[in-house]
């Protein structure tokens, strides 16, 4: 088959008449490319800035703890619930101040906070590390069904040992002896030889392991 091969004039003649038919879009089109570029960075500076103002309102709870300043620090970890959110820093800081209501001796505040951390925590290793804390909460006041509910639906992001503890510390509270002594074992094959609280539920299941002799 015969065909034409352009010269250099006619290609470039070619290619001029494109661009002026063209000239229209392409210039849309480096605008859309522009302000989606320039939109791009000024999304990722509120981001950076975001972070960045809710890491300092964490400092100050801290420093609120530090000084025994808890209204302060409730007012504080308000603030990063509602204004912050979609950071880590107000789940953080609920857990913190659930731990520091408990050692208070109000458990109801703890386990509020600790609902709100979970409930604030997204999907994640965070929302099941704070739905952990929110069960052994729950089994501290003698709600073991409902730990046991909220322990199955976490998400299965790390924390095996632990889960598996509380799972065994909400078995036992409702009588489930059999099943509480498989989460204990469960629990064990988690953890290393020398983890701290392997005698901890080492001694849990032989605890039980005795009842259980002396009932039959």
């Amino acid at each position: 088959m015969a065909f034409d091969v352009l010269d250099e004039h006619e290609q470039g003649e070619l290619v001029q008449k494109w661009l002026r038919e063209n000239a229209l879009s392409i210039l849309i089109g480096v605008g859309l490319g522009l302000v989606l570029i320039f939109g791009w960075q000024q999304w990722r500076r509120h981001k950076t800035m975001h972070s960045l103002d809710a890491a300092t309102q964490y400092q100050v709870f801290s420093d609120d703890l530090a000084k025994k300043d808890n209204d302060g620090a409730k007012a504080i970890a308000a603030k990063l619930q509602s204004d912050f959110a979609d950071t880590p820093y107000a789940v953080l800081a609920a857990m913190r101040l659930a731990s520091e209501n408990a050692a208070d001796g109000d458990p109801a505040d703890a386990n509020k906070a600790l609902r709100d951390a979970y409930e604030h925590a997204g999907i994640g290793a965070l929302k099941t590390l704070a739905g952990l804390n929110l069960a052994r909460s729950e089994i501290a006041q003698k709600k073991p069904q409902d730990a046991l509910d909220l322990l199955a639906k976490l998400p299965e992001e790390g924390y095996a040992a632990m889960r598996d503890e509380l799972r065994g510390d909400a078995l036992s509270a409702l009588g489930r002896g059999a099943d509480a002594r498989s989460a204990y074992t469960d629990a064990l094959t988690h953890l290393d030889a020398n983890a701290p609280n392997r005698s901890f539920v080492q001694m849990k299941l032989d605890d039980l392991a005795g009842a259980e002799k002396k009932g039959s």
